[in-house]
């Protein structure tokens, strides 16, 4: 089990931890029944803290934020040394996470995206890992909730007797989601966004060698090309040029490109 500490990338502080480690902490805290706001972030999560002050300190305000992309785990080696034998990618640590909640008898709640696929989703994990208990589902309603409606999702997750909470709204309304409610519930909540997707088995994966070599965002933007082009044409090469700028101790000026982030307020 790995864990090197926490460290800036970008001003967004980022844990040098493996899977093993991740899982260790999440768990932990769902047995105990305390509070616990953790994502997985890729580039576009990070370049979304390095764009917003605001939205910065949100994240950085969360428990545990696990380098998903490949580039944010070299980003870790690049300015800090530090060299993690893989990232820490967010479908990937939810199998484990859920692998885990089903030996430890810790119920789940899957709130986001979807009812098709929230169905789905719990369908699959239930198949995959026969003793995970699924407390509940909330899709999303794509939208602001009203306070009434946020003390209801409130009560609706305590009611179930869920113990941890896996996220799917999508970056970055997953995070200030995580980020509002962090105090409200005292579980875990995982931010994982397309792993409800992927494991629901309606958005192909890239091939284990894209993801390797930090490809994952080309595959994606082909997959879904109307709807992420700008962020990754945009985003990629604006986290590249701030990452060695800081690298060399030149000072970083954050451009905001025109539609390369998205509306930031929580919704449910």
């Amino acid at each position: 089990m790995i864990d090197y500490g926490v460290h800036p990338v970008l001003g967004v502080r980022i844990a040098a931890v493996d899977y093993a480690c991740a899982v260790e902490k999440i768990v932990s805290h769902a047995k105990e029944g305390e509070s616990f706001a953790v994502t997985a972030l890729a580039v576009h999560g990070v370049m979304t803290g390095f764009l917003d002050s605001v939205h910065q300190r949100r994240l950085n305000g969360l428990d545990l934020i696990v380098p998903d992309g490949q580039p944010v785990r070299w980003g870790l080696r690049l300015l800090h040394q530090i060299s993690l034998p893989d990232r820490v990618y967010g479908p990937e640590l939810t199998l484990r996470l859920m692998r885990a909640a089903a030996e430890e008898s810790l119920p789940v709640f899957l709130y986001g995206s979807t009812e098709k696929t929230i169905k789905l989703l719990a369908k699959n994990l239930c198949e995959k890992y026969p003793g995970l208990i699924i407390a509940g589902m909330e899709p999303s309603k794509f939208r602001q909730l009203t306070t009434i409606e946020q003390q209801e999702v409130v009560s609706q997750i305590k009611k179930s007797g869920a113990r941890l909470v896996l996220v799917g709204l999508g970056c970055p309304r997953q995070e200030t989601w995580v980020y509002e409610y962090r105090n409200k519930l005292s579980m875990p909540l995982i931010a994982v966004g397309a792993a409800f997707d992927f494991h629901a088995g309606l958005l192909p994966q890239a091939p284990a060698w894209m993801q390797k070599r930090g490809l994952e965002w080309l595959f994606r933007m082909i997959q879904e090309p109307k709807r992420l082009w700008r962020r990754y044409l945009y985003l990629n090469p604006l986290y590249l040029f701030n990452l060695f700028a800081e690298r060399l101790g030149i000072k970083r000026i954050p451009v905001l490109l025109p539609d390369q982030t998205e509306k930031e307020e929580s919704y449910g």
